[in-house]
């Protein structure tokens, strides 16, 4: 017999499985594509027009920088100017990125040169087994330059703390410093002698004008052709890299009884994936669009961690001009002057009768600091998800929103808990109100509780993923129902 412990089990396994294939946002993305493919899901594209591509009653994915996704599926009984049902997340982490220019050595070892990507706690990247991932660009026979994903799956680099007999106050006060003290250790130099410098004869051989120094000079020799290796291709097609430090470790369950869950970034890959799925989870059915009068979305940004200000972030034009598209879309044939003109007329309706749920992980009651949090909001993990409010607008929860969540959280049961921050503390924030002012719809931001936010391992607990993604395909059956019993101007 299948149990809701079974069940809740089950969405948490598939999400480590997920978790643990994605250590960079290229990499969620990606996932993110198998994901909505695998349920039916097509593939469009932001330069194409959409003119008798996109249909009622059918689903669809598109991505940016392929770091940012939004899929949707368009309810058959859809008009122009019907509200938009959304669920936003993000799909970045704090972390330590490769700098353009990386190669460092010291006292005999080989060393790579690191960026702080966010506000991480970075003291928890010492004494860590950290490999690296992310976004190749590989020249391809043709001429053209395409993108290959890799994932290096054995540690190559670590930060090591100092012996406390060299300093005996570490256990009391740890400092570094981040520019001269966090460099990864990637090898002894004497290994590199007598050994061939594939990558220099790969490029300096070249006699074409490099606008740039050669890679060789750049990198590491050895690193980059780990990275070629990776990638499957040869050191000479390599012509740059976007990559990203990971932890070698893998997300699991943790607890006595498998209640919690072990991972690095939780934040925010738990609500992305969430996200994801629970918009697959309402679209299973082959009818689940039969009668349905909104537009099911979910809009998964990168650059969060750093402000949300890039051409892919969540103070970009990638969800609006979405929207856009999308509030006047007719169904028919229309020609693609059409199709934007009523866009054009129809995108502030559209807008207005639209709802964003703003999915971001939120702070689980630690039992060794509980004085830090307000006396009488303490979320606890397996409770389920996290409305979180601010009077300051850090958050952008109101009652009309609250009131429409509880409502779709009733069909499946699904608990809730309430947070706000102390009044003596700061408030993070998260991209809820970025896009609330951005499209002037309505919004309410939450997640699902954890420890140790930003450090490279969180903790989470293992039923509040499928507490999440319930909750979301209930909002997403729901919302177009629910949403005219609110009364709001």
């Amino acid at each position: 017999m299948v149990t809701k412990m079974s069940i809740a089990k089950a969405y948490a396994s598939d999400f480590l499985a997920f978790i643990n294939a994605s250590p960079t946002p290229y990499h969620v993305v990606d996932n993110a594509k198998k994901l909505l493919l695998n349920a039916g899901f097509l593939e469009i594209k932001e330069r194409d027009s959409w003119s008798g591509v996109v249909e009622k009653g059918k689903k669809y994915f598109l991505t940016r920088n392929g770091s940012s996704l939004i899929a949707f599926g368009v309810g058959e009984d859809w008009v122009p100017g019907n509200g938009i049902s959304i669920v936003g997340s993000h799909t970045d982490s704090p972390s330590l990125r490769v700098k353009p220019v990386s190669k460092k050595a010291a006292e005999g070892y080989l060393q790579v040169g690191v960026e702080l990507y966010g506000g991480g706690l970075w003291h928890t990247w010492f004494d860590r087994d950290l490999s690296v991932a992310g976004r190749v660009y590989v020249a391809e026979e043709d001429g053209s330059l395409k993108p290959k994903l890799i994932k290096i799956n054995k540690p190559i680099l670590r930060i090591p703390t100092l012996a406390i007999h060299l300093d005996r106050d570490a256990n009391t006060k740890f400092e570094f410093n981040k520019e001269t003290q966090l460099f990864p250790i990637a090898g002894l130099a004497e290994s590199m002698l007598n050994q061939l410098d594939e990558s220099a004869s790969a490029t300096e051989e070249e006699a074409e004008f490099k606008p740039l120094s050669v890679m060789s000079e750049r990198h590491q020799p050895k690193l980059i052709a780990a990275i070629a290796e990776a990638a499957g291709v040869p050191i000479s097609a390599l012509r740059d890299f976007e990559l990203i430090l990971y932890d070698t470790q893998p997300s699991t369950f943790g607890g006595l009884s498998d209640e919690f869950i072990y991972s690095q970034r939780l934040d925010n890959q738990m609500m992305t994936y969430c996200a994801i799925r629970g918009l697959i989870d309402s679209l299973e059915d082959e009818d689940a669009l039969v009668g349905e009068s909104c537009i099911r979305l979910i809009s998964c940004f990168d650059h969060e961690e750093i402000g949300s200000e890039s051409a892919q972030g969540a103070r970009s034009n990638f969800l609006p001009s979405v929207v856009k598209r999308l509030s006047g879309l007719t169904g028919a044939s229309a020609d693609a002057t059409e199709t934007a003109l009523s866009g054009a007329s129809f995108y502030e309706q559209t807008a207005i009768k639209s709802f964003l749920l703003s999915a971001d992980m939120a702070h689980a009651v630690h039992p060794n600091y509980a004085v830090r949090y307000e006396s009488s909001h303490k979320p606890q993990m397996n409770k389920g998800p996290v409305i979180k409010i601010n009077a300051n607008q850090r958050y952008s929860t109101n009652s009309p929103g609250l009131l429409l969540l509880e409502e779709v959280a009733k069909y499946k049961h699904v608990p809730m808990q309430l947070f706000v921050v102390r009044n003596d503390s700061s408030c993070g924030s998260t991209i809820g109100p970025a896009l609330a002012s951005l499209l002037g719809t309505r919004t309410l931001d939450l997640g699902n509780p954890q420890l140790s936010m930003h450090s490279i391992r969180e903790t989470g607990g293992s039923d509040d993923v499928e507490h999440a993604c319930s909750l979301f395909s209930s909002y997403f059956k729901y919302y177009s129902t629910v949403e005219k019993k609110i009364y709001v101007d």
